[in-house]
C-alpha cells in the first residue's frame, strides 16, 4: 500500500518540477524579448517556416472543413426547415471554434515537431553549447524567434483558414446543395459579428504562443541521442494537441 503512495506522491512531485521549469523557461523569454540585440533575420525566417510552409496544410484542411461542415450542417438543418441559417452556421463554427482549433493543430503537427526535433538536435550536437561559448545567448538566437513567430503567424492562419473554409462551404452549399448564393451571405453578414471575430483572434494569438513554448521547450530540454530527440518531438506534439483542446474549451467558457 505504501508503494502505491509513494508512486503517487512521486508523479505529482515531478509534474509541479515539470510544470515550474515551463513557467521559469517563459519568464526567460519574456524577459529575452525586450532585450537587444534583436535578430529581426532570425525572425522572418521563422515566419517563413511557420506561415509559408505550412500554407498549404491550412488551405486544404481549411477548404474541406468548410465543406464537410455545410453538408452535415444542411442535413441537421433541413430537419427543421432552417437551411437559410447554413451560412451563419459555417462561419460561426468557423471563425469561433474549428479555425483557429484545427489550423494550431495542423500548424503543430507540420512546425512544431519540426521545431523541437531541430532544437534537440542543436543540443544533443552541443550546438546550444557552441552557442553560449561563443557569446551568444542561446535563448535569443533560438527560442525568442520562434516564439514570436509563432504569435505572428498563428492568426494569420487562422484568417486565411477562415476565409478557404467559408467559401469552401460556399461551394457546397450553393452549386451541390442548391442554396441560393444571396442567402448564404446575407445570413452570415446579419449574424457574424465582430465579438466572434475577436474569440477566433484571442484563441489563436494564445495557440501561437502555447505552441511555441511547449515545443521549444521540449526541444531545449530533450534528452541525448536520437531517442531522447524523438521522445520529445513525440511528447511535445502530443502535449501541445492536447493543452490546444484544453485551452480552447476554458477560453470559450470564459468569453462565452
Amino acid at each position: 500500500m505504501s508503494f502505491i503512495f509513494r508512486y503517487i506522491g512521486e508523479r505529482v512531485i515531478n509534474l509541479w518540477i515539470f510544470l515550474g521549469r515551463m513557467f521559469i523557461f517563459l519568464t526567460e523569454i519574456f524577459f529575452y524579448i525586450f532585450i537587444p540585440p534583436f535578430r529581426f533575420k532570425n525572425l522572418l525566417r521563422q515566419i517563413r517556416f511557420f506561415g509559408n510552409k505550412s500554407m498549404i496544410v491550412v488551405i486544404f484542411t481549411g477548404a474541406f472543413s468548410g465543406m464537410v461542415l455545410a453538408l452535415q450542417g444542411f442535413y441537421a438543418l433541413n430537419k427543421f426547415g432552417a437551411e437559410a441559417l447554413l451560412g451563419p452556421v459555417v462561419a460561426l463554427s468557423l471563425i469561433r471554434e474549428l479555425g483557429p482549433v484545427l489550423c494550431a493543430l495542423m500548424v503543430t503537427g507540420r512546425a512544431g515537431s519540426a521545431i523541437t526535433a531541430e532544437i534537440g538536435i542543436m543540443k544533443i550536437t552541443e550546438q546550444i553549447d557552441a552557442l553560449t561559448v561563443m557569446a551568444v545567448n542561446p535563448m535569443k538566437y533560438v527560442v525568442v524567434p520562434n516564439i514570436l513567430a509563432g504569435i505572428i503567424t498563428f492568426p494569420l492562419l487562422t484568417a486565411i483558414f477562415n476565409v478557404v473554409g467559408i467559401y469552401g462551404g460556399y461551394l457546397v452549399s450553393v452549386h451541390a446543395l442548391g442554396l441560393s448564393e444571396g442567402t448564404y451571405f446575407a445570413q452570415m453578414e446579419l449574424y457574424v459579428d465582430m465579438e466572434d471575430i475577436r474569440i477566433g483572434l484571442y484563441k489563436s494569438l494564445s495557440f501561437g504562443l502555447l505552441v511555441t513554448w511547449i515545443c521549444t521547450f521540449m526541444g531545449y530540454n530533450s534528452g541525448y541521442g536520437a531517442r531522447g530527440v524523438s521522445r520529445a518531438t513525440t511528447n511535445a506534439v502530443v502535449l501541445s494537441s492536447v493543452v490546444i483542446l484544453l485551452w480552447d474549451y476554458m477560453l470559450g467558457a470564459f468569453l462565452l
